[in-house]
C-alpha cells in the first residue's frame, strides 16, 4: 500500500471498485492470442469444424469473457455488493450481497497455485470471496475494516501487478507470432 492511498479518508458515500485495467486488458489480450489463429489453422488444414462455426464461437466467448470482466463491486453503509452489468443475464454470472453486521470473519484459504485467497465468513457458516483484483484493492480492504472491525493488516492482493505486466508481455509476443501464422495460413490458402 501506498502512503497516499492509506492516508485517504475512506467515504461514507457508495464506492464502487472495478476490475483492475491492467487485468482486463490482459485477459482480453490473451483470449485474443489464443484463439483468433484458430480459424485461419481450420481452413488451412481442412477440419471438419468450417472456420465460419469457429468464429461464431469465439465471439460468443469472447462476449462471455468480457461480461465476466464487468464485476464491480459496490461498498456502501449497508454491506459489500458484487455486481455485474445489467446486459449480464442473472443466470449466467450472479453477483451477491452480504450485510456488514453479518460479517463474522475473514479466513484465509491456499489455493491450488499455492497463493492465498480470503473469504468472508457469515454467522451462518456461509463464505463469501473477498474480491481480490479489483483497482483500488487497499482502499476495499480498508473500508472493510472499518466497517467490520476486522484485522485487514495482511490481507494481500493474490497477484501483484508486476505477474499480469509479465503474462502482457507474453502475450503481445504471442500476438506477434499469431501475425506470423494467420499471414503463413492466408498464403499457403491462396495456393
Amino acid at each position: 500500500m501506498t502512503a497516499e492511498l492509506e492516508n485517504q479518508p475512506i467515504s461514507p458515500e457508495i464506492n464502487i471498485f472495478r476490475l483492475s485495467p491492467l487485468i482486463r486488458i490482459t485477459l482480453l489480450s490473451l483470449y485474443i492470442a489464443l484463439t483468433v489463429p484458430l480459424p485461419f489453422l481450420a481452413a488451412v488444414t481442412k477440419t471438419p469444424v468450417p472456420p465460419n462455426l469457429l468464429w461464431i464461437g469465439l465471439g460468443f466467448g469472447a462476449i462471455a469473457l468480457y461480461a465476466i470482466l464487468t464485476e464491480r463491486v459496490i461498498l456502501d453503509d449497508k454491506g459489500i455488493n458484487v455486481t455485474y452489468a445489467q446486459w449480464v443475464p442473472k443466470i449466467f454470472r450472479r453477483g451477491w450481497f452480504l450485510p456488514w453486521q453479518d460479517i463474522t470473519a475473514l479466513k484465509p484459504r491456499t489455493t491450488g497455485q499455492g497463493g492465498l485467497v480470503y473469504y468472508f465468513l457469515t454467522k451462518t457458516g456461509q463464505g463469501y470471496l473477498l474480491p481480490m483484483r479489483v483497482a483500488g484493492f487497499a482502499k476495499l480492504v480498508r473500508i472493510v475494516e472499518a466497517k467490520t472491525g476486522i484485522d485487514t493488516k495482511d490481507v494481500r492482493p493474490l497477484a501483484q501487478p508486476w505477474m499480469y505486466f509479465i503474462l502482457l508481455g507474453f502475450t503481445l509476443l504471442l500476438l506477434l507470432i499469431d501475425a506470423w501464422t494467420i499471414t503463413t495460413a492466408v498464403n499457403l490458402s491462396l495456393i
